[in-house]
């Protein structure tokens, strides 16, 4: 069970609107997937489902249904989750104060220490997202 973690009102207002618009029946739910990997630390992955599935542990959110699998949950232990809509990111954010950042080039709008964006093209719907497409 998370015990130690913190979802902004920002983060929680994105969440609902993607299960709101998301066409799924009352009761649906954000499901969150993270992993370890990417520069930051984490890459993510979410989609509005109808109910939770076999494995998975739900975090009640004022009401809002978070499913999170088993190895998302021991990644977001003592994880802040915020959501940022500028004109240069729009996304969730994860916030581990106790990762240092990172230092590598490709984090061109390099973010704080520690913090990881997940952009929403990674949203989906029961299925993989779609690809992004540079001109």
């Amino acid at each position: 069970m998370l015990s130690n973690v913190t979802v902004t009102s920002a983060a929680e207002k994105f969440m609902r609107r993607i299960v709101r618009f998301s066409g799924l029946p009352a009761g649906a739910g954000f499901r969150l997937v993270v992993s370890a990997g990417g520069c930051s630390g984490y890459t993510a992955e979410f989609t509005a489902e109808p109910a939770l599935q076999p494995g998975e542990q739900e975090l009640d959110i004022n009401g809002l249904r978070v499913f999170l699998p088993a190895e998302s949950r021991l990644m977001l232990e003592g994880i802040t989750i915020d959501f940022a809509d500028t004109p240069t990111q729009s996304g969730l954010i994860f916030f581990n104060p106790s990762q240092a950042g990172c230092g590598c080039s490709s984090s061109a709008e390099s973010a704080p220490p520690g913090l990881a964006t997940i952009d929403v093209s990674a949203i989906g719907r029961g299925r993989p997202p779609l690809p992004r497409q540079i001109s």
